[in-house]
């Protein structure tokens, strides 16, 4: 009987936290109805930070919106339904968008900006932040475990491999792997099943 209260109780206490994280971050941003955000790293930016209805941040997430290159109104958009994993990072610094029911599993990062280093005799760090191209996971699609994506966009329904890292535009409906991510299946409406194809999307059979 005890350890059946504790357990509700403990239940009680972390749903309790969520929403107290929800309500402060809600003060600082534009949050949707049902949303979650859990024990977040980091979230800055605010004003170019929108997340939709029911989206849940778990713990660990760094959110980041700051005009750091050529965009001096930035924008980052988490749409509805979205889920995100354990310490996922995204870092805007001019157009990254999540379309609704978009999946990450944990440690994703994605961005469209990276650090300059033209010049050999600077320090990296020390060395401006580039603008890359804006970034756009589709509608339904699902990130696995330590992806990256920089500068590209992804299609509605596809699949991005663990490990992954993703730096050219994958078309609607493939499932990408690698370092750089290339297609190895793509979904054929005719034939109603997924199926194998070459880096280039082309069915192999």
């Amino acid at each position: 009987m005890v350890i059946y209260v504790m357990s509700i109780l403990k239940r009680i206490l972390a749903s309790a936290k969520r929403n107290i994280f929800t309500w402060y971050w809600r003060r600082k941003f534009n949050i949707g109805t049902g949303t979650c955000i859990i024990r977040p790293l980091r979230i800055a930016g605010g004003k170019g930070i929108c997340i939709g209805d029911h989206v849940v941040l778990n713990e660990g997430c760094w959110i980041e919106c700051q005009p750091l290159t050529t965009n001096p109104n930035p924008r980052l958009v988490i749409s509805d339904g979205c889920v995100l994993g354990h310490y996922n990072e995204i870092y805007s610094t001019s157009d990254i968008l999540l379309e609704k029911d978009v999946l990450t599993a944990d440690r994703v990062y994605i961005s469209d900006n990276f650090h300059g280093y033209e010049d050999p005799e600077v320090p990296i760090i020390q060395q401006p932040i580039l603008q890359n191209r804006k970034v756009c996971i589709g509608e339904g699609s699902w990130l696995g475990v330590n992806v990256c994506v920089m500068g590209a966009t992804i299609g509605k329904h596809c699949v991005v491999g663990a490990n992954s890292v993703v730096i050219h535009d994958v078309p609607d409906y493939c499932v990408v792997v690698g370092a750089p991510a290339r297609i190895v299946k793509r979904y054929d409406f005719a034939a109603k099943q997924w199926r194998k194809t070459d880096p280039q999307g082309n069915f192999l059979y």
